[in-house]
């Protein structure tokens, strides 16, 4: 938005790379740049967003390794992607933050990440950013994740295989 004043305030934000978890981010960066925020969105090369679509933003590509791919991200593979984007994500995720950090003048006031990156915890832990996380699926999700604890209690899951 042309005439607002940028206050010094810049965010980070990572969406997990799959597009029902970008396009959230992406509304909740414009949201948060309408009020005067500087945003700076990180991404994988691997589903990237389109930079042109949006230059207000800046952006940063996080240098993940070739073996995350495609193929991963099918449903049927959807675990092993997450699993693998989590494992592989750390070094490339903490060596672009740190050069943002130390490039830019303007202090990063706080890192929103996917909550399904959770290799950025370490990472902000590790360089005294502030973490917020977007969760991007909707009540039906929350209400599934918090009966996990009952399940687990009662003792339905895990689910027992008998052999």
């Amino acid at each position: 938005m042309e005439g607002v004043e940028r206050k010094g305030r810049r965010l980070l934000l990572i969406p997990l790379p799959l597009q029902g978890h970008i396009n959230p981010m992406l509304h909740l960066a414009q949201i948060l740049y309408s009020n005067a925020f500087s945003i700076t969105i990180l991404h994988t090369t691997f589903n990237s967003p389109d930079p042109s679509n949006y230059p207000h933003f800046n952006f940063s590509c996080i240098q993940e390794p070739s073996s995350l791919c495609l193929s991963q991200s099918s449903a049927s593979h959807l675990l092993n992607f997450l699993l693998a984007l989590n494992a592989q994500c750390v070094t490339p995720f903490q060596e672009c933050v740190t050069k943002l950090l130390s490039e830019e003048p303007q202090p990063v006031a706080c890192l929103i990440s996917d909550a399904l990156c959770y290799f950025t915890q370490g990472v902000a832990d590790k360089l005294r950013l502030p973490r917020i996380v977007l969760r991007t699926g909707g009540v039906s999700s929350f209400v599934a994740f918090a009966a996990f604890p009952f399940l687990r209690l009662k003792g339905y899951i895990p689910i027992q295989v008998d052999s």
